[in-house]
């Protein structure tokens, strides 16, 4: 039986060339993704949709909140939160290629 040993240098200079070449095609993708989010974020939801995603993820506000600031009540947020997470996932899902393709052009 052969013993394998982890601490060879070899092994470690293809683990961080691996690592490097992998965090490089993270970065695209990762930034790819940031263009279409923020594309989808203005095009595909509503402004209502928008405010309440931007004070809840953005301003780290609770529902309850944004509904007194708004003026509304809390399963008003919920809703409207859902809808838009919703909206941006299908949008991302099954739209990245077209949104990309527009944001390029």
């Amino acid at each position: 039986m052969q013993t394998v040993s982890y601490d060879n240098t070899f092994g470690m200079v293809d683990l961080a060339v691996y690592t490097e070449l992998m965090a490089d095609d993270n970065r695209d993708q990762i930034n790819r993704l940031k263009r279409n989010l923020t594309h989808a974020l203005r095009q595909d939801i509503t402004q209502r949709q928008r405010e309440y995603m931007i004070l809840y993820y953005g301003h780290n506000m609770s529902m309850e909140a944004i509904a007194q600031q708004m003026g509304v009540n809390k399963s008003t947020v919920s809703r409207t939160l859902k809808r838009g997470r919703q909206r941006l996932y299908r949008c991302l899902r099954y739209g990245a290629a077209n949104l990309l393709e527009q944001a390029n052009s």
